[in-house]
């Protein structure tokens, strides 16, 4: 065996070193050995990794340029149903052809709700800050925000419009994310410029009571000022008031043109199906109190439990007659 000396210098013969070859294949048996394990346990890991859905912190990106934040999604037929929340709690159904693709959201993700004081352990000579102490009342627990129906039917009722219409705009906005933010820079359920949302004194575009407070404010601004007309005011919520007195209606962009016709589609198709709903109530309704008439009137009507008159009592037999009869 031959030893060679670092730095390049010239090689040096020695004596041969017994067993080294059987030491040198046994330390390759035993190298291969690991590295199969190795290769064995990368492979599963790669399994369970490929086995999982499609997880959190992604992005889906729409055609109309709109992104939707979302933990994960499933693909439901001509639908693709992206979960807002981990739990499931929350989600919403977009058609699979409108999303062009998806990408990983770098972007900060939502605060966490501050975690509930922790019972006092066995260190209880360590002096409590009074501000912690104020934490362990139960008027400073964490209050959950509260669902977005209540959010949407609260500012309606406060700028006197109606929840359908406020959930159609959200629908055609932001898709109910929260965390939408547009290529121009419209943020939060409603979209608020951040110009505009300064103008209506929201402070946070990503707080959906908020933005949702702000945007139906907006919105009911925009009624009063085109007289209540639904479709310019829409208009200017999309393009701007000045695009509207410009062209004295709808401005002629597709997108804007588009948007309008998208929210009065599904703002009278929630009517329609309200409607309809009513009618069928008022039908039941109308059957149901024949059908209670009809038992009373059965109810009221006389039952006789008189016995038969006598004429329409049999005659008694003739000899029976003569036989009661004095005798001659």
């Amino acid at each position: 065996m031959i030893k060679t000396i670092r730095g390049g210098a010239t090689g040096v013969l020695a004596r041969p070193i017994p067993g080294a070859g059987k030491m040198n294949a046994t330390n390759k048996g035993r190298a291969a050995r690991i590295a199969a394990k190795a290769a064995a346990l990368f492979c599963a890991a790669a399994v369970v990794l490929l086995a999982r859905p499609a997880t959190a912190a992604e992005l889906a990106i729409l055609r109309n340029g709109f992104s939707i934040r979302h933990e994960h999604r499933l693909v439901m037929g001509t639908n693709t149903r992206l979960f807002l929340a981990a739990d499931d709690s929350s989600f919403t159904d977009v058609p699979t052809a409108e999303i062009t693709g998806y990408e990983k959201d770098l972007s900060l993700p939502l605060p966490l709700p501050a975690p509930l004081p922790k019972p006092a352990d066995s260190h209880a000579s360590i002096p409590i800050p009074a501000q912690t102490e104020s934490a362990k009342s139960p008027s400073a627990k964490f209050v959950p925000p509260p669902p977005l129906n209540q959010v949407v039917n609260t500012a309606s009722a406060a700028y006197h419009l109606d929840p359908d219409l406020v959930n159609s705009v959200i629908h055609a906005e932001s898709g109910f994310n929260s965390r939408a933010v547009s290529p121009k820079g419209a943020r939060g359920l409603m979209q608020l410029m951040p110009g505009t949302a300064n103008q209506l004194g929201v402070n946070n575009a990503f707080d959906p009571e908020a933005n949702v407070t702000g945007g139906s404010r907006y919105l009911r601004e925009l009624l009063e000022r085109y007289n209540f007309d639904l479709v310019k005011a829409l208009a200017a919520y999309n393009a701007g008031p000045q695009r509207v007195e410009q062209y004295q209606g709808v401005p002629p962009f597709r997108e804007t043109r588009a948007y309008v016709a998208r929210i009065v589609h599904d703002y009278n198709r929630k009517k329609t199906a309200q409607e309809i709903a009513l009618k069928k109530i008022a039908q039941d309704a109308e059957a149901k109190q024949t059908e209670l008439k009809q038992r009373r009137e059965a109810k009221q009507k006389p039952v006789s439990t008189k016995a038969p008159s006598l004429a329409h009592r049999a005659p008694k037999p003739a000899a029976s007659v003569i036989a009661a009869g004095s005798p001659r």
